[in-house]
């Protein structure tokens, strides 16, 4: 719990300046050169610890999928650029944020529809939802995508995404650093000359080269910033959670935790976003901390509840939750028989290359929040 005396903003070291006649006359003064007195904004500015705008809240699928498959009657993917459903979090509608840094959205396509190619400076994934047939086209290299694969369109890549004409209807979840490049204000886009990228690749070809557990191609170079296996399926990284959880008992906090990494590196899969998937085994409730650092996560498989900041969410599989910055949180896996899986896409890469990771567990009450909401 907070140490009131550790937080208290009248000790001497935080500002506790009392306005004056005087005082404000003097800060009129200076707005009007376009400065201002530090004090008047020190403890706003670098406040005790983190202050997360976002909310956490959730996104069921349930609600959702109805509204997503609406867009197919009301918008095509030409005029839309893409038909994308995208999620808002209240503290974070200014910049189009589902948490932190982090833009969100569902993304629909019917079979033989594609998306115009195009490129921007934001780094970007995919992870589908539902349907068959869905692929897509990253700087030549064709991926197919199946039901809880993970696929990356990197900073600066031409890319479209499609399904098959003999495909089903798809939807997958979008995962950009868009409000990140917006705010460093470098972000650019660009629509392809010819609206479509050519495959000149072998289909799954970056799959087949480096996606190879514990090898990397002989003669193979790659000096990218981000990881050259662009698409990490679901079925090895299921097989990966159970190997792990044979082996270990796992994290505390996070139970069976696996993280995606480029494997030219051993580090994540993208310069600025992150990801990872997890299982809880049947009944486990894993305890709670918090840490620097936005995440995102989507329910893959099973179901359960999450405590954040005290306010218990229920979710079930394809629901979508956050957790905001230095926010307790807590996972249960609400079924005795069956495992649950979590993926999670976060904003980790940047958080740690500038060390501002801190990480923190609860120590009162086993380890468990009380709940208030």
């Amino acid at each position: 719990m907070p140490d009131d005396k550790k937080f208290d903003d009248t000790q001497i070291g935080r500002a506790n300046v009392e306005d004056t006649p005087e005082l404000l006359r003097y800060y009129d003064d200076l707005k009007g050169k376009g400065t201002g007195a530090l004090w008047t904004v020190a403890n706003k500015i670098e406040p005790w610890e983190p202050v997360s705008q976002s909310v956490p809240m959730i996104w069921r699928y349930a609600d959702l999928r109805e509204d997503v498959l609406r867009a197919l009657d009301l918008v095509t993917p030409e005029k839309a650029g893409r038909r994308v459903i995208y999620l808002d979090n209240p503290g974070r509608s200014d910049v189009a944020a589902a948490v932190g840094w982090i833009y969100a959205g569902l993304q629909v396509m019917n079979p033989g529809e594609n998306a115009t190619a195009h490129r921007h400076s934001a780094s970007a994934i995919r992870f589908i939802m539902e349907g068959q047939g869905a692929y897509t086209v990253v700087d030549g290299h064709k991926m197919t995508l199946g039901a809880n694969d993970f696929v990356l369109t990197p900073n600066g890549t031409w890319h479209e995404h499609a399904v098959e004409p003999d495909g089903s209807l798809c939807i997958w979840q979008d995962g950009l650093d868009i409000p990140f490049v917006n705010a460093m204000e470098a972000n650019f886009f660009e629509v392809h000359p010819d609206l479509s990228e050519p495959v000149v690749f072998p289909v799954d070809d970056m799959t087949k080269t480096w996606g190879n557990p514990g090898l990397t191609p002989g003669g193979g170079s790659w000096t990218k910033g981000y990881s050259p296996l662009f698409k990490y399926e679901w079925d090895r990284t299921y097989e990966a959670l159970h190997n792990l959880s044979a082996a270990s008992d796992g994290s505390p906090f996070d139970s069976v935790l696996m993280e995606y990494v480029n494997p030219v590196t051993n580090g994540p899969v993208m310069q600025t976003l992150g990801a990872s998937m997890q299982m809880l085994r049947p009944g486990e409730k894993t305890r709670a901390h918090r840490h620097t650092g936005s995440y995102l996560y989507q329910v893959c498989k099973g179901s359960g509840s999450s405590v954040i900041n005290g306010q218990r969410f229920d979710w079930s599989e394809r629901d979508i939750f956050c957790v905001p910055s230095w926010a307790w949180h807590e996972h249960a896996n609400g079924s005795a028989t069956e495992d649950a899986c979590l993926f999670c896409l976060n904003d980790l890469p940047v958080i740690r290359a500038l060390g501002l990771y801190r990480e923190e567990a609860l120590g009162e009450n086993g380890g468990h929040q009380p709940v208030t909401g």
